[in-house]
């Protein structure tokens, strides 16, 4: 799922050494905006011409493509054998993972960017209509929605028995995860497009106002903000969390490594496009993609450039890693599945 986990911290355990060759590349005919999920041997990816794909992660071979009413720049969620993705029409759809086939669809009232996440038996996910929607994972009946006062692009992230998510009303909702009952509401000051990034009673998220907040979420109470000095351009990347750090990049060009506690600066690397990719971080590199048509890994401690690949189209999807291989789209429709050079075992 996008992130990787409920929480969306965009962390993995999966080693992925650099640097990293092209496996196979597949060329579709619209923009790539959706992360792609892997899961066993496929990747699954949605694109801006109205289909959802999964392809072969050992030969790039298509297995299926599944036709959705518009546009998908919703990444897929894949959980038992089941892909879920929403569409620019607002329309949820489950797909069936092995051979492609049609589940089941839930209509909202507009557009879905934001991705599903999963929790026991349920879905959750948010509606530029303004509201977030819980189904049951089998057979998508509403179990419950909840309403914000404004669009819905985030993916909502799961702590324990809450869901969070921050809207474009400018606040993080915190909601309970069995009923959609409203347990506190903490004003952002700034309408929010990044999801919400989880550690503990932490949250952390970019807003349009160029700021990086972490929030007490239990106590709805603002721990930290990061501002950079001089540059001031919004954050709609997601951050990657990890016990020490926040990973984030900005439309200011770069990516930075936040200590958790303080929100201070430990290094900045600066591309030349701007960053709404949200940074993978695995044990060693963070991976992203910029606007400058470049997939970077940056060494994890020092922000130091381990390798770098030229697409020659921006990338504002965020690299999936999994199964020893790094799989991410281009805004010319150009789907990468890297894996690392001969004789580099991840």
């Amino acid at each position: 799922m996008f992130r990787g986990n409920p929480a969306l911290t965009g962390v993995t355990t999966i080693s992925l050494p650099v640097p990293l060759r092209v496996r196979w590349r597949q060329t579709l005919s619209e923009a790539i905006q959706s992360s792609a999920a892997v899961v066993d041997d496929t990747a699954y990816v949605g694109c801006d011409d109205g289909y959802l794909y999964a392809f072969r992660l050992s030969s790039g071979a298509e297995r299926w493509k599944y036709q959705a009413r518009e546009g998908i720049e919703s990444s897929p969620t894949v959980v038992a054998g089941t892909v879920y993705a929403g569409d620019s029409e607002g329309v949820l759809h489950a797909v069936d993972a092995r051979t492609g086939a049609a589940r089941w669809t839930f209509t909202t009232d507009a557009q879905i960017i934001s991705s599903a996440n999963c929790c026991a038996e349920r879905i959750i996910f948010g509606s530029y209509d303004g509201f977030l929607y819980c189904l049951r994972r089998e057979t998508g009946e509403l179990v419950w929605k909840y309403e914000t006062e404004d669009r819905v692009h985030a993916t909502p992230a799961v702590a324990g028995d809450n869901v969070l998510v921050a809207g474009c009303d400018g606040e993080l909702h915190v909601v309970r995860l069995t009923d959609g009952t409203l347990v506190r509401k903490v004003r952002l000051g700034s309408p929010c497009g990044a999801s919400a990034a989880v550690h503990g009673s932490r949250v952390v998220l970019g807003t349009y106002e160029c700021q990086v907040l972490s929030l007490d979420w239990s106590r709805g109470t603002l721990l930290w903000t990061y501002q950079h000095p001089t540059r001031e351009f919004p954050f709609l990347a997601t951050a990657a969390v990890t016990p020490k750090y926040v990973f984030v990049g900005g439309r200011d060009k770069r990516m930075r490594a936040l200590t958790l506690s303080t929100g201070e600066t430990r290094w900045e690397h600066t591309a030349k496009g701007r960053i709404d990719s949200s940074p993978t971080v695995t044990p060693e590199y963070v991976f992203f993609g910029s606007d400058d048509g470049r997939i970077y890994a940056l060494e994890r401690e020092t922000g130091r450039e381990a390798w770098r690949f030229e697409t020659g189209s921006a990338v504002s999807a965020s690299p999936a890693v999994g199964q020893g291989c790094l799989v991410v789209g281009t805004l010319d429709g150009v789907l990468y599945c890297f894996a690392p050079e001969p004789g580099k075992s991840p």
